[in-house]
């Protein structure tokens, strides 16, 4: 497995990206996805958070027959750039422009862990160029991280996502910064995907996002969408060997 990183412009400056290798020769038309991080959380942590996608982008590209990209949004591995969530929509969105010249006219999907997840169904909801997205232990809501912002502007900074001295800068900036916590609503942007496949894994024992909200993110995305609960699981899914075969099973169904 390939743990390469190439650098691509991004709205934010450098953006890292890595594309899974695999069989289809260039040109050809490939169902391709894009699969993203969710928030770190760990003091410092900010650098590292990426480390282990591209071999999961290169185990899902070689157990899917997908072209797989990941990506590290803003602040995040060696990606340019201090985190907002406005920012971190627009970094998504470019992986996505990247992952649909690769596709070349076929279909792409997103994957996202945590708020990536909840991300990638208000992108979905914009861009019907997203043919589904799967959300694993993604939030149906960022509101409750609006109450307080200078208290989550502060935990950005622990974590090392935001590192610009005076970043945001005044209280306006500051307000302007968070307001996307309030104003992204990824449990109405489920309900906006239509026919579109919405898969949603998150963990029974999930003690940072409730398990409730992925069930209401079931109910608001209606028939289109697949719910699994994993017993004995919890935020972490992407070292959960069950929810990577669920997520490869999604894909294989989504080319049958």
């Amino acid at each position: 497995m390939s743990d390469v990183w190439e650098n691509i412009p991004g709205p934010a400056g450098r953006l890292a990206v890595h594309v899974a290798p695999g069989s289809a020769a260039p040109g050809a038309a490939t169902p391709t996805l894009v699969v993203c991080h969710g928030l770190p959380v760990e003091p410092g942590s900010a650098r590292r958070t990426g480390r282990s996608f591209p071999a999961l982008a290169d185990r899902l590209a070689a157990e899917s027959g997908w072209r797989v990209v990941t990506g590290c949004l803003r602040g995040v591995g060696m990606s340019s750039g201090d985190f907002s969530m406005a920012g971190w929509l627009e970094d998504l969105g470019a992986l996505v422009d990247s992952a649909a010249s690769l596709a070349n006219g076929a279909q792409v999907r997103v994957a996202g862990f945590g708020t990536s997840g909840a991300l990638a169904l208000c992108l979905a909801k914009r861009d019907d160029r997203i043919g589904g997205v799967a959300c694993l232990g993604a939030p149906g809501s960022f509101s409750e991280w609006a109450v307080d912002l200078p208290r989550m502007l502060a935990l950005c900074r622990e974590v090392g996502i935001v590192q610009t001295p005076g970043f945001p800068g005044s209280a306006a900036d500051l307000a302007a910064w968070g307001a996307p916590l309030s104003n992204l609503h990824p449990e109405s942007a489920a309900a906006a995907l239509g026919t579109r496949p919405v898969l949603i894994v998150h963990g029974a024992d999930d003690d940072s996002v409730p398990v409730g909200d992925a069930r209401v993110l079931a109910e608001r995305a209606g028939p289109s969408a697949e719910l699994r609960i994993l017993a004995g699981a919890g935020h972490r899914l992407r070292a959960d060997p069950r929810a990577v075969a669920i997520l490869v099973g999604w894909l294989d169904r989504g080319t049958g």
